[in-house]
Formats: structure tokens, C-alpha cells, sequence
């Protein structure tokens, strides 16, 4: 992992953060969280695992292990957007491939898809896409978040409009997908 120090967070914020919980149940999760939500690009640097490291006395690799097991906790930037594409069984039958194919046109998006990746972020960092086990909508089917919004129903045609809707950055035309 590389560090570039535009993308860490200070240490003065991990350190409010930090004091803000000491002692809390769920200290080193909501810690972590809370320094990944500093961060303009949304994810955990690696500076800033080792400063949260250090300053808890909680050994690198646990810290790194708990970003590793829990699915929003991001290793890498993220983009200002987010599309979030469900492929359980139910939205994987009720098309949800074709809308995530929909969203591989973006440059690197289906090479990294191909290779076995969960999530790929343009290099302007304007859009990340990620793909998710089961939201638990299973009605609904297919559904896509959408900076954390969950859409039902979505079609080829609506996440193909949307995507140009972000990349034009026209985002209230985004809330209506329908």
C-alpha cells in the first residue's frame, strides 16, 4: 500500500477521535470508522492504521484484520460517488449481471471486475462501484445503492442514466430513478 500524505488523515483528528471514545464499547470499530469518514477518500491509509496502532497499543495486523473482515471499511480511495450493485440470487436472476455490466464501461472497470476484484474506483475518483453478497431486499430485486441510497427495481436503462447523471455530476436527477 502506498502512502500519500494528501490522503491521510491528521493525527490531531485521529487524536480527538480516539480520546472521544477511549474506554466505549466498540472502541477500535467506531474509531476506525470515524478516522475512515475523515478521510476525503473515504477509506483507511495506512498511515493512519499504524498512527491508530501506536496511540492504542493495539497490535497493525489486528487493526488490519478487522478492516479486512468488515465489508465498509475501504483499503483503498473511494470515489466522491458510489454504486453499490446486490448479486444475491434473487437480484442476480432478476438481472442484476446486466446492470453491473452496464457499469463496466467505465475505463478499467471490467478488467478489475474480471480479475476477481469486489470494487473499482475511476482514476478521477469521481465513481467507485462495488459489488455486495445480499442486501436483504430480496423482493425488490434487482437493487443498486446509490451513495447510499437503495433503489428497487432498477433497470438497464435507469443505471445506464444514472451513471451519465454522476459523470456529469447532475446528482438530483439521480434521486429519481424511476
Amino acid at each position: 500500500m502506498n502512502v500519500n500524505l494528501e490522503n491521510q488523515v491528521d493525527t490531531k483528528i485521529i487524536d480527538e477521535i480516539m480520546s472521544k471514545h477511549k474506554g466505549r464499547p466498540g472502541e477500535l470499530l467506531t474509531v476506525m470508522e470515524e478516522v475512515q469518514e475523515a478521510n476525503d477518500y473515504k477509506y483507511l491509509d495506512e498511515a493512519s492504521m499504524g498512527y491508530i496502532s501506536s496511540k492504542s497499543k493495539v497490535p497493525l495486523s489486528q487493526i488490519y484484520s478487522v478492516a479486512t473482515f468488515y465489508s465498509f471499511f475501504n483499503l483503498k480511495p473511494q470515489g466522491k460517488h458510489t454504486i453499490i450493485v446486490c448479486r444475491g440470487t434473487a437480484c442476480h436472476t432478476k438481472g442484476s449481471k446486466i446492470l453491473l455490466d452496464d457499469l463496466t464501461t467505465l475505463p478499467g472497470c471490467k478488467d478489475a471486475f474480471d480479475a476477481g476484484e469486489t470494487s473499482f474506483t475511476t482514476d478521477d475518483k469521481l465513481i467507485t462501484i462495488k459489488t455486495v453478497a445480499c442486501f436483504g431486499q430480496c423482493a425488490l430485486a434487482p437493487v443498486v445503492a446509490v451513495d447510499g441510497v437503495i433503489y428497487s427495481n432498477v433497470t438497464s436503462e435507469q443505471i445506464k442514466k444514472l451513471l451519465e447523471n454522476l459523470q456529469e455530476e447532475n446528482k438530483d436527477e439521480n434521486i429519481r430513478l424511476s
